[in-house]
């Protein structure tokens, strides 16, 4: 979707963050519902426990939440009960793991029965490749001389069956390979460079379906990140909303104002219900902490409306 080159983005996207600092600055309005629906914990890639990230979330003035981990619904309980003792509404949340032609695309379901047989079933399913996916970078990294990242990388995961590519990059960061979480993704681990291997996910009707079947809604995550054109893009979320998606992620803490405001256009004209979310995953690690991103603008549904 982006085809600027990596520094003009990491440019628009420095301009966005102080654009919202000016606005963090002038003081949040009584009536904004401060919601904040992308996070993770250590039971994925995040750096806190759950209810450390409830607690931190509600600190911050969030007034509702929802744990976001990767294929994963482990840290839910652990997060509601902090969310209630904080006083803060709490909704279920995950981020799906699916492919689209070829493409590795995150789903967010959200308001779902975390006991449902199907959802619970096809997130296993995700799970029980990842280490051998994690295995097969180990391999790509050590052809280029970086050995033992294998284990470098699980010292990292608290859950081993989830092992990602955030926690080889925090061992990628350990060995000074990168400098931080940030500038590993531009050399490694992704499409092209090295790290990277193949891998099957979920398919996108697959992840509808768990989630539908468990009562939920389902949202594209920060759709900027996608190095989709508008033509692919539209193909996609044509697809998305015909399989019965019904949210855009609009406000990421990976997006720029740019993004913003192409993704509030592709709402409007697909009747898509609006999400918000700072993707946080750890302090020193995200651009942004937890319900301090910018409101949705003018004119979209929020998602948080439809709960």
């Amino acid at each position: 979707m982006d085809k600027a080159s990596p520094a003009r983005r990491a440019n628009r996207r420095l301009c966005y963050h102080a654009w919202f600092t000016i606005l963090r600055c002038l003081g949040p309005s009584s009536a904004v519902f401060n919601c904040d629906l992308h996070c993770h914990s250590t039971c994925s890639d995040g750096l806190l426990a759950p209810a450390d990230v409830a607690a931190r979330a509600a600190a911050n003035g969030v007034d509702l939440l929802a744990l976001s981990d990767h294929d994963s619904l482990e840290g839910l309980p652990a997060a509601r009960s902090a969310a209630a003792a904080a006083g803060m509404g709490f909704v279920n949340g995950v981020e799906i793991s699916i492919e689209w032609q070829a493409l590795q695309i995150h789903i967010l379901g959200y308001a779902f029965d975390s006991s449902h047989q199907a959802l619970n079933a096809g997130l296993e399913s995700i799970r029980a490749g990842r280490v051998d996916r994690a295995q097969r970078m180990s391999s790509e990294l050590e052809k280029i001389g970086i050995a033992g990242a294998f284990d470098g990388a699980m010292r990292y995961a608290a859950n081993p069956s989830l092992i990602s590519r955030a926690h080889f990059g925090r061992f990628l960061v350990e060995t000074g390979a990168a400098k931080d979480l940030r500038s590993v993704f531009e050399s490694y681990l992704v499409p092209g460079r090295p790290g990277y291997v193949d891998h099957r996910w979920a398919t996108l009707a697959d992840a509808l379906a768990w989630v539908h079947a468990a009562g939920g809604l389902v949202a594209v995550a920060h759709p900027g990140r996608y190095k989709l054109s508008r033509a692919e893009m539209r193909r996609f979320l044509a697809e998305f909303k015909d399989l019965g998606g019904q949210a855009i992620e609009v406000v990421s803490g990976s997006h720029t104002q740019e993004h913003v405001e192409i993704f509030g256009r592709y709402a409007r004209e697909y009747g898509f219900l609006a999400s918000r979310g700072s993707d946080f995953h750890g302090p020193g690690e995200s651009y942004f902490d937890l319900g301090q991103l910018a409101a949705l603008p003018d004119g979209l549904k929020p998602i948080w409306k439809a709960f």
